[in-house]
């Protein structure tokens, strides 16, 4: 073997134990891979004031795995005179071609005020136009700068809203409130409201916290039973009205607010079979307990020589007998009631009566 030969093979042979060395490599991870995934849950609605946008920021990257470092979300914004199909929402650069970017939320150091829970709540006041179709997408790019696909397009007609509803009332039942109220006079323009209103039912825990939908009427309807509620408990509530033209749907700001406590206004069943044994100068009483779990007094009353039944004493279950001591000679007639722990206190109807003789 010549030596030029031989230094070939030995330098040859070199690059293999280096290889061997040092492993081998893994492939490279696709830099698409690696992006935030695209928004799912995009909504939007038509306020007073403007249109309320609604998302969950993606946590995730297209291969699943977890976005460690949060950058931005963004929202972007086209309009139109609401023919055909909107505009395609294509990424170049980082951005939505032909789209007006109208927000960045930082998702960190410190995150946007807008961001709560992993959600994102905004509403767009930017030179609407009612009429005008406007078409949404929103994007999440990572800490590193790299930006996830838009999400899908949500486009709404933005219609004049109805102004709120007036004069609402709460009257409380057992476990439920009764709603009423009336309907808006018009549009928040002045113009008249042509098309019977639906309207959305809010409840808050407290006079401060943002109150939740928990329901919506049929149009026209200006009442709500909200129902499975838990007694001697207040809950406030507001209504706003939902204006549809065609395909589009506007809602208007929530009046003001009502308290209502919810009661139990069912008294509980009577006690019954009353029995007396007269003394000198005292009775005793027994009876027979009310099958109510919630009874929380028996209360005992006593007329005598024609007078009303006056109150005499009270005892707390599972007791069920009742001595009525310095009791005058002559007739006295007893029966019993049944109180319950409501905050309204609801007795039962009397007993049976039942009359003795004291010496």
């Amino acid at each position: 073997m010549s030596a030029g030969r031989r230094r070939a093979a030995l330098a040859a042979a070199l690059a293999l134990v280096a290889l061997g060395a040092c492993g081998r490599r893994s492939p490279p991870v696709p830099p698409e891979t690696r992006i935030p995934q695209a928004v799912t849950d995009l909504t939007a609605v038509a306020r007073e004031g403007g249109v309320e946008l609604a998302w969950t920021v993606a946590r995730r990257r297209i291969d699943n795995s977890r976005v460690l470092e949060p950058g931005f979300a963004r929202l972007y914004r086209v309009d139109d005179a609401g023919t055909g199909e909107p505009r395609a929402a294509m990424l170049r650069d980082g951005r939505v071609v032909g789209y007006t970017e109208i927000a960045t939320f930082p998702l960190q150091d410190p995150p946007s005020s807008y961001l709560r829970g992993g959600r994102i709540v905004y509403l767009d006041r930017r030179g609407l136009v009612y009429g005008r179709r406007y078409t949404y997408v929103a994007t999440t790019t990572d800490a590193q700068g790299r930006t996830g696909p838009p999400s899908a397009r949500v486009s709404i007609t933005y219609i004049t809203p109805p102004e709120a509803p007036q004069a609402l009332r709460a009257e409380p039942g057992d476990r439920t409130a009764r709603l009423q109220w009336q309907a808006p006079a018009k549009l928040v323009d002045g113009s008249a409201i042509q098309e019977p209103l639906a309207y959305e039912v809010l409840r808050a825990a407290d006079p401060v916290t943002e109150p939740a939908t928990i329901g919506r009427t049929a149009p026209g309807i200006t009442a709500f039973d909200d129902r499975g509620l838990e007694n001697d408990r207040t809950y406030y509530y507001a209504v706003r009205a939902i204006r549809s033209a065609g395909t589009a749907s506007a809602s208007g700001e929530a009046g003001a607010r009502v308290a209502v406590t919810p009661a139990k206004t069912t008294p509980p069943a009577p006690v019954a079979d009353v029995t007396a044994v007269a003394s000198r100068g005292e009775v005793r009483l027994s009876w027979r307990p009310s099958p109510e779990p919630d009874v929380a007094l028996y209360i005992v009353y006593r007329a005598s020589r024609g007078a009303p039944p006056a109150r005499v004493g009270a005892v707390r279950p599972p007791v069920t007998t009742f001595i009525d001591r310095n009791v005058p000679p002559g007739a006295h007639r007893y029966t019993v009631t049944a109180q319950d722990a409501s905050a309204r206190a609801n007795e039962s109807a009397p007993s049976n009566a039942v009359t003795v003789t004291v010496p």
